[in-house]
């Protein structure tokens, strides 16, 4: 049976992921109150993080970067999604919606 959550992302009851996606209290925070979906939106905008600043992930202070914008994607002032966004490719999805951009990196 499928683990669901009420995503803090999206806003709904959703299928949650299938473990933590990192150690830690953040990781847990994230496995109890994100969807599948939201973690895949976070993807897409790591992506986006890494390409804009140029990060390396071995890097220890672009590691601590992205970990912060992790916990502001997902729990920070503003971090839902706007009321009847749907993701690309969702039942009522045309792919012309985006979320949040990223907030400025300090």
């Amino acid at each position: 049976m499928t683990r669901m959550v009420n995503c803090v992302k999206i806003g709904k009851e959703l299928p949650g992921l299938d473990a933590p996606p990192a150690a830690g209290e953040l990781g847990q925070r994230i496995y109890e109150n994100v969807s599948e979906q939201a973690w895949e939106l976070w993807k897409e905008q790591r992506v986006i993080l890494i390409n804009h600043y140029g990060l390396t992930l071995y890097d220890p202070n672009h590691q601590q970067f992205l970990r912060e914008q992790l916990e502001e994607f997902f729990f920070g002032e503003g971090a839902q999604l706007p009321e009847g966004w749907t993701p690309p490719g969702t039942a009522g999805g045309k792919g012309q919606q985006k979320g949040a951009p990223a907030p400025a990196r300090k």
